[in-house]
């Protein structure tokens, strides 16, 4: 179990017992790219988690140590700042925003461990983020709201990390509720858990194993295309401040003509919205099959329009487009390496996966990764005999 674990090197370092926050990475059912335009998404919280002990200090610093790379890193509450070696960019971060919102903080020890795989595109960032908020406001006791906590660990994101990420992230690892997606309207923040039945199916995530060098480069500068659509069409149409407010007579009459490529970006936002409504009523509805084709549609619009996958993650989604078993796939996360969502028949999971990984060994001399995906909680502080929590 990681929480002994991480409970065991933590007595190893500091000799005391920690509180202990888990915090999930998540998979977005549909709805890629849409979150920072302040549109529709459908993710779910997935049982691979970030584990975060924590402890105080009697002095004013901060000490951190991840398992993962046997990485410690020192430094004061006073002294906070971005620094080259990037996990500890997301707990300072953290500790920057309590920070700037005045909470008071005092020295602490921090061990971090997980099960998310890095770069995977299951958001293992947001996992850090939400656990090292959730850990230090049950440690020093500062009551803040969930919502807060989620805003201040998407702007640890872009501030110490350097991505401008939308809140989608943030927000599915710390709402998240077991077998549930959550249909996120992320210019509101209004919510609505949907039922995720699968009935006979199970989730299943290929990993490419592959993260491109430009993924953070060119996820910011999609941002950047789809804000100036969005500026071309408010010098016609005032009440337009977003990607959400865009419909598609819009982009023909006052995008396409000026940059066609900048069109496709924002026609892929402007259609993956009305996708992501019709899947939530997909899912209420138990129909699995209508979602799963509207998770091919994305990827090839993700592929062709917004230009953001890589010849490892198309070739994953051809492998299986039309396999009678999988009712959908399509890369997920930011783009240019990571995983693919597919939705799998149950008895058909452990011979597809034989064949695919022979298939990406044959033909890109890659090795696949596998991971099934349950739906579960999001963000929680771990309770029973073995830790003390916080008063």
């Amino acid at each position: 179990m990681m929480e002994k674990l991480v409970t065991g090197i933590f007595l190893e370092k500091f000799g005391e017992i920690p509180l202990i926050v888990r915090s999930p990475g998540r998979i977005n059912l549909i709805g890629e790219h849409t979150d920072y335009n302040e549109g529709f998404v459908l993710p779910a919280a997935i049982d691979k988690f970030i584990y975060v002990g924590v402890s105080k200090r009697e002095d004013d610093s901060v000490m951190l140590y991840a398992n993962s790379f046997k990485q410690d890193y020192h430094c004061k509450l006073s002294s906070v700042a971005p620094g080259e070696e990037a996990w500890p960019n997301y707990i300072l971060g953290i500790v920057d925003q309590l920070q700037k919102n005045e909470q008071k903080l005092g020295g602490f020890n921090l061990i971090i461990d997980g099960t998310i795989p890095p770069g995977a595109g299951l958001s293992s960032s947001a996992g850090v983020e939400c656990a090292t908020i959730f850990a230090l406001n049950e440690l020093f006791g500062l009551g803040l709201s969930t919502i807060s906590m989620v805003k201040m660990a998407q702007l640890a994101e872009h501030e110490f990390a350097g991505v401008n990420c939308g809140i989608m992230d943030q927000f599915t690892s710390m709402f998240g509720k077991k077998d549930h997606a959550i249909k996120l309207d992320c210019q509101t923040l209004d919510f609505e858990y949907v039922p995720l039945n699968l009935n006979g199916y199970k989730i299943v995530l290929f990993n490419t194993n592959i993260k491109h060098s430009l993924a953070s480069t060119e996820y910011n500068a999609r941002r950047v295309q789809c804000e100036q659509g969005v500026l071309w069409v408010n010098e016609h149409e005032p009440g337009v401040r977003t990607l959400r407010d865009v419909t598609l007579s819009m982009l023909n009459s006052y995008v396409r003509e000026k940059d066609p490529v900048i069109y496709k970006r924002c026609r892929y936002v402007v259609e993956e919205n009305a996708r992501v409504l019709r899947s939530s009523e997909d899912l209420k509805a138990g129909n699995l099959e209508a979602l799963g084709k509207k998770m091919f549609q994305t990827h090839q619009g993700l592929s062709e329009d917004f230009e953001v996958s890589c010849k490892e993650l198309d070739f994953l989604v051809d492998q299986v487009k039309d396999n009678p078993d999988i009712l959908g796939a399509r890369m997920i996360g930011g783009g240019f390496g990571g995983c693919t969502i597919n939705i799998v028949k149950e008895d058909a999971i452990a011979e597809l996966t034989e064949r695919v990984s022979k298939a990406y060994k044959d033909s890109l001399n890659l090795e696949l990764a596998v991971y099934i995906a349950a739906i579960e909680q999001g963000t929680e502080l771990i309770r029973n005999k073995n830790y003390i929590t916080a008063g």
